[in-house]
């Protein structure tokens, strides 16, 4: 099951999220398990089964990075696992330096400063590879979405890190 199909929606990264939920919540009124309650086991399953699909397409279709995966999944793309990044030694090298950005905070003077300097480049830097992705994505040859690819895996990296920087906030905060 295509999951752009299921919600009738074009097989594109750029979606309005805001239709992608009316759909959502459309969809799920069909098989919720009220609806079945007096039909038999078998039909009872098949709308839970269909329930959970909707679901996941769902989640995977308003997550930006999850929806490019997809995307690429669909086009026949192996997504290597995160690890993969290792080859790219520039961005190993930039991985390694934002990792000292983040264990410098807890030792300045300002910490607010650098929590906010360190959110700052970790946005800037996701927004630049963010834009690449969306124009790689549109592209679709081989190259566009093995460059599309190596971005999602990057993308990832971002959105770990700014997890870490929150939580890495909170415990300075708390103290």
């Amino acid at each position: 099951m295509n999951y752009f199909q299921l919600f009738g929606l074009d097989n594109q990264f750029s979606i309005d999220l805001a239709n992608l939920s009316t759909i959502y919540q459309s969809l799920q009124k069909q098989v919720h398990p009220d609806r079945f309650a007096h039909a038999s086991s078998q039909e009872q399953l098949v709308a839970v089964q269909r329930s959970t699909e909707i679901n996941d397409a769902y989640q995977t279709l308003k997550s930006p990075l999850l929806r490019a995966q997809y995307m690429l999944e669909l086009r026949g793309v192996d997504m290597p696992d995160e690890q993969a990044t290792v080859g790219d030694v520039s961005f190993l090298m930039r991985q390694m330096e934002l990792r000292e950005l983040l264990a410098e905070i807890k030792f300045a003077d300002d910490t607010d400063a650098a929590i906010f300097e360190a959110s700052q480049v970790f946005e800037s830097e996701f927004e630049q590879l963010f834009s690449q992705l969306q124009v790689q994505l549109s592209e679709n040859t081989e190259q566009s979405n093995g460059l599309a690819c190596d971005n999602v895996r990057k993308l990832k990296f971002y959105q770990k890190l700014q997890i870490e920087l929150d939580k890495l906030e909170d415990e300075l905060l708390d103290d």
